[in-house]
C-alpha cells in the first residue's frame, strides 16, 4: 500500500461512510439548517420592511412637523400683525379720547374764564357807576352851591347833548 494511491477497499468504505453521513445529514441536518437559514432570511426581510416602514413614518412625521412649524410661524406672524394693528387702534382711540377730553376741559376752562371775566366787568362797572355817581354828586353839590356855576354846567350839558345828536345824524 502506498501513500499516494489508496486501496480499492479503502475507497469503498470511505464512499460508503460518506454516503451514510451525507444521507443522515440530508435526512436530519440539512432540513434544520435550511429551515434556520430561511427563518433568518425571513427575519432579516421583516426587519428591512419594518425599518423601511419606520423610515416612511419618520419622514411623514418630519413633514408634518415642518408643516406645523410653518403653520405656527404663519400664525405667529398673523398674531403679531393683529397685535400691532390692535395696538395702533388702541393708541389712536386713546389719542382721540385724550384730545376730546382736552378740548372739553379747554372749553370748560374758557367758559369759566369768560364767566369770571363778565362777573369782574360787571363788578367793575357797578363800582365805576357807584364812584361816578358819588363823584358827580360831590361835584354837583359843590357846583350847585353857586347858581352861576349851576347855569353854566346846565348849558354845557345841553351843548354836549346837542353835539352828540348832530354827530349821530
Amino acid at each position: 500500500m502506498s501513500l499516494l494511491t489508496p486501496d480499492l477497499g479503502l475507497i469503498f468504505w470511505m464512499v460508503l461512510s460518506f454516503a451514510i453521513v451525507f444521507g443522515i445529514l440530508a435526512k436530519f441536518g440539512f432540513p434544520v439548517i435550511t429551515k434556520m437559514v430561511d427563518e433568518r432570511q425571513e427575519y432579516i426581510q421583516q426587519s428591512l420592511t419594518n425599518a423601511d416602514e419606520a423610515n416612511r413614518t419618520l419622514e411623514s412625521i418630519k413633514q408634518k412637523s415642518e408643516e406645523l412649524i410653518e403653520d405656527a410661524k404663519k400664525r405667529q406672524t398673523e398674531i403679531i400683525r393683529q397685535a400691532t394693528a390692535d395696538a395702533g387702534q388702541i393708541m389712536q382711540k386713546a389719542k382721540e379720547e385724550a384730545s376730546a377730553l382736552g378740548k372739553q376741559k379747554l372749553d370748560e376752562a374758557l367758559r369759566l374764564i369768560e364767566m369770571q371775566k363778565q362777573r369782574a366787568i360787571g363788578e367793575i362797572r357797578s363800582q365805576v357807576a357807584a364812584l361816578s355817581v358819588d363823584i358827580a354828586e360831590k361835584i354837583l353839590r359843590h357846583q350847585l352851591d353857586n347858581t352861576e356855576k349851576h347855569d353854566q354846567l346846565i348849558s354845557q350839558f345841553l351843548d354836549e347833548i346837542e353835539d352828540l345828536n348832530i354827530a349821530k345824524n
